[in-house]
This record gives C-alpha cells, sequence and structure tokens, in this order.
C-alpha cells in the first residue's frame, strides 16, 4: 500500500512511499496487543506501597486479660489485627510488577496495532522536519495545518531531533519520539500516527529483525 507523503503545510508534495503489507496489513492480534499493554502499564507502577504487619507494629506484648474466665472473646496483645492500631494481615508489601515478554510477541503487538491504524486511515506521512529553535508556536502552526489541533497525535522521527522534541514538549496531547523508542502502547493511545518520511523504512526493518 502506498500512501501521499505531505509537506509541513498539511499539502501533497507529490510523493508517495511505500507500506510493507507484513507490518501495515496484518490480522491484528489482540491478545498480543493486550500483553504488551500490559507490561508497559506493569512497568510504570512503582510498587513502594508498604503495611506494617503485627511484628512491626510498637506497643506492648502483654496478655491484655486471662484466657479464660471472663466470658468475653481471647484476646492476646495490643499489636493484634483486630484492634484499632494494629497489625494488619497479609497487607501490601513492596514489590517489582514488571514481567518479560518475548521479543516476537512484542513485534507481533507492534505490528497488530500500526495495522489496526492502518484500517482506520489513522497513518499519515510528512516530510522530515526540522527547527532552527525550539518553538511551540512553529509546532502548533504545525498541528493546525493536519487539523491535529486538541487531537492526541504522535510523531515518529527518523532521530533524535532536540528541537522538534522541545518544541512540542509544552503541548499535553502531541508526542514526539524517535522510531525505535515507541511502544505498542504510545501507538494505542495516539490518536493519529504522523511518519517523518526517513522514519518509515527504519521502522520497518527494526520490525523484520
Amino acid at each position: 500500500m502506498e500512501l501521499v507523503v505531505l509537506n509541513t503545510s498539511g499539502k501533497e508534495t507529490g510523493r508517495k512511499v511505500e507500506f510493507d503489507d507484513a507490518i501495515f496489513g496484518i490480522e491484528p492480534n489482540q491478545h498480543a496487543v493486550y500483553l504488551e499493554v500490559k507490561q508497559y502499564l506493569a512497568a510504570q507502577r512503582q510498587g513502594t506501597h508498604k503495611s506494617k504487619e503485627r511484628s512491626e507494629i510498637v506497643g506492648s506484648t502483654k496478655k491484655l486479660k486471662k484466657q479464660k474466665g471472663s466470658g468475653s472473646a481471647r484476646y492476646g496483645d495490643i499489636k493484634s489485627p483486630v484492634f484499632k492500631g494494629g497489625g494488619r494481615v497479609f497487607g501490601p508489601k513492596p514489590r517489582d510488577y514488571r514481567f518479560k515478554l518475548n521479543k516476537s510477541l512484542k513485534r507481533l503487538a507492534k505490528k497488530s496495532v500500526i495495522s489496526q491504524k492502518m484500517r482506520e486511515n489513522s497513518i499519515r506521512v510528512m516530510e522530515d522536519l526540522s527547527f532552527d529553535a525550539p518553538k511551540t508556536k512553529d509546532f502548533i502552526k504545525l498541528l493546525s495545518a493536519f487539523e491535529l489541533t486538541g487531537k492526541k497525535a504522535l510523531f515518529i522521527l527518523p532521530e533524535a531531533n532536540k528541537n522538534v522534541y522541545l518544541s512540542s514538549r509544552n503541548l499535553p496531547k502531541t508526542k514526539v519520539m524517535n522510531y525505535n523508542e515507541i511502544s505498542s502502547y504510545d501507538i494505542v493511545h495516539a490518536g493519529e500516527v504522523i511518519f517523518m518520511e526517513g522514519a518509515i523504512e527504519k521502522f520497518q526493518d527494526n520490525l523484520k529483525k
């Protein structure tokens, strides 16, 4: 399949770019996408939650009342979980939520989400972008030309470009990333995906490895 290359004003340049059907035209595997999005979100969790158990509470270990003869329930010490301020039973402990996935599955997930975007006509190609200096105003003009103002957009660059990144950093719904940095979650989360012309071949080669 082919897409027309647009300039920074949103107009057609007359050039076309070929997309590999083996990457942009597969039948999406929803379970693979689910697993990689789950992995991404799990890695964002801090896992620093902690509550004190009975052995970690500061308090007397003296038995509150005798075992028998009081006519009420049996009590241990004041640190018992049944009392206010006592330890918590099976409370949360610090843990790492990250888990591993095979590279082949991660590639399948990325192919699936990018193929779904292609089906939805949510992918566009723009000529390579470069700014002389960081200017958010210039990036806002670019979004306006592509009718992306107020929409979630992911711009994929062929290589790191500090001026382009800094120009977009203050725009909450816009994300600029290098072709080898994006995850399936980034593509799913974006409403529109804008490829720089030079990033397409690199993106495809990266998924063929």
